[in-house]
């Protein structure tokens, strides 16, 4: 993130890997789908512009401080996530809704229970003959 210091390189650091350790107390396939995302989010971020960076580090922020919570809770069967609100939908840019179709997608994938990752190999999701 552009020339915001050594203070805030280690902010980012930590709330980095404060994320993956949150998503190892999720299901192997759900941690490897957020995993992924929470790295290439914030690679993508690194060379942000000034005005973004707050926003940014805001957001996944709550989202650590909502996936702790959940993660307490999940004990107690509740499930993990939250629905996003039409107001939140509607401040999406183009390039954000993509992708979060393709997590929708990720999301929508068979599952194959002998795959640790959960993911299922097979091509078009045809059935080995």
């Amino acid at each position: 993130m552009a020339s915001l210091g050594p203070e805030h390189v280690s902010r980012v650091r930590i709330l980095y890997k404060a994320i993956l350790r949150l998503h190892k107390g999720m299901p192997p396939e759900l941690q490897a789908l957020g995993d992924q995302y929470v790295k290439d989010e914030f690679k993508r971020h690194r060379d942000a512009e000034l005005q973004f960076v707050p926003m940014f580090m805001n957001s996944w922020t709550d989202y650590a401080i909502t996936l702790a919570k959940q993660m307490g809770a999940k004990e107690a069967g509740q499930k993990l996530g939250l629905g996003l609100s039409a107001c939140q939908i509607n401040h999406l840019s183009d390039d954000q809704i993509g992708q979060l179709y393709e997590l929708f997608q990720e999301t929508q994938k068979p599952v194959d229970p002998d795959n640790k990752l959960g993911e299922n190999p097979r091509v078009n999701n045809v059935p080995d003959s």
